[in-house]
């Protein structure tokens, strides 16, 4: 009976191992063995370094440390006196150029009113001039019947010469008077160039007033902050980061012989080593253009004597969904493990 026994059991565990083999076998052959894992991963995010535009000294400190923000709060204030008065400068100038820009108007204005002047003159000589040379040609008559004195005569050439040249001298003043309207024209678009110079100083200088203001680029969190109340801000020194907590990814390093049918928008299942009990399910977003090494300060130089070769890692973006209960709790740096379903990807 016993050994009845003992035989049915050696015959159900040959068919529970047969069956889970078999069982096992399937889901490698399946899905398994399409699945490509690695632990050397971590959540990243897009953090934003912000430094001063211009330099000043700190005169307002909006925001400590850990504190959350939106796009285009305040952050920092910095003393504005000396951009002020710089837009105040510029203000004064164009306003100069402005004015200066009025009279050369005026100025026109009266230059085609001499102008029309000049012309009345030169038609007020013509008409003399014409009226002379009548007079001369009926002096001559009359000189020539001695019905008029020899004095006369010169009298009435003398004023015939007269309006002659006071007619040229009538359009030599209208010719004047047409140049100076060319020489007005110029100094007007010498106005206009100066006037746009002007506007734009007063444009750098607003720009510098207003960068005195420091924003929040994005919504997100202050961390490693190095500002405070005195300090002299300088263009290129950071002040402070943020760290847009909403919009996390991770980036998981997978070694190139796992990288044969990985795609974009392949399903990636993530855990995360501080929540171990909340997987995530995401989608691969990129695979970098080159490994990890060739982005690196000194990138490897395999052109030597003693070469090993060493198995090489390909960065992998894959963008955390939101809404999921980890949403505020991740924050970048920690430690992930991924599993890509690399099922459908060409080998």
């Amino acid at each position: 009976m016993a050994k009845g026994r003992r035989a049915w059991v050696w015959g159900f565990a040959v068919i529970a191992i047969l069956g889970g083999g078999g069982t096992s076998g399937w889901f490698w052959w399946t899905d398994w063995r399409f699945i490509e894992s690695t632990d050397d991963a971590y959540i990243q995010a897009d953090i934003s370094l912000i430094s001063a535009k211009v330099v000043g000294y700190v005169r307002d400190l909006r925001v400590t440390d850990n504190q959350a923000v939106q796009a285009g709060d305040i952050l920092v204030i910095l003393d504005d006196q000396d951009y002020r008065a710089h837009v105040d400068q510029a203000t004064a100038t164009v306003e100069s150029q402005q004015a200066a820009l009025v009279s050369n108007s005026a100025r026109l204005e009266l230059q085609n009113a001499m102008i029309a002047q000049a012309e009345a003159s030169v038609a007020a000589a013509l008409a003399e001039q014409h009226r002379a040379d009548l007079e001369l040609e009926r002096v001559r008559s009359l000189s020539t019947g001695a019905w008029a004195t020899r004095e006369r005569l010169e009298t009435t050439e003398a004023d015939q010469a007269k309006a002659v040249a006071a007619l040229a001298k009538a359009r030599a003043a209208l010719v004047a008077e047409r140049n100076q309207v060319a020489v007005l024209q110029a100094s007007r678009h010498e106005i206009d160039a100066q006037l746009h110079q002007a506007a734009a100083q007063l444009a750098l200088a607003q720009v510098d007033l207003d960068n005195t203001v420091i924003r929040s680029p994005v919504a997100g969190v202050i961390g490693n902050r190095s500002v405070q109340l005195g300090l002299l801000a300088r263009p290129g020194v950071q002040l402070m980061a943020i760290v847009p907590l909403d919009t996390l990814h991770v980036d998981a390093n997978f070694k190139e012989t796992q990288l044969r049918r990985m795609r974009p928008k392949q399903p990636v299942k993530i855990w995360v080593d501080a929540f171990p009990n909340h997987p995530l399910m995401a989608q691969i977003d990129s695979l970098s253009p080159a490994s990890g090494s060739r982005f690196s300060l000194l990138p490897p130089e395999n052109a030597t004597g003693n070469f090993t070769k060493i198995v090489q890692r390909v960065p992998v973006r894959i963008n955390l969904p939101s809404g999921t209960p980890l949403s505020g709790l991740l924050r970048p740096g920690l430690s992930v493990v991924v599993s890509v379903d690399t099922k459908g990807g060409t080998p």
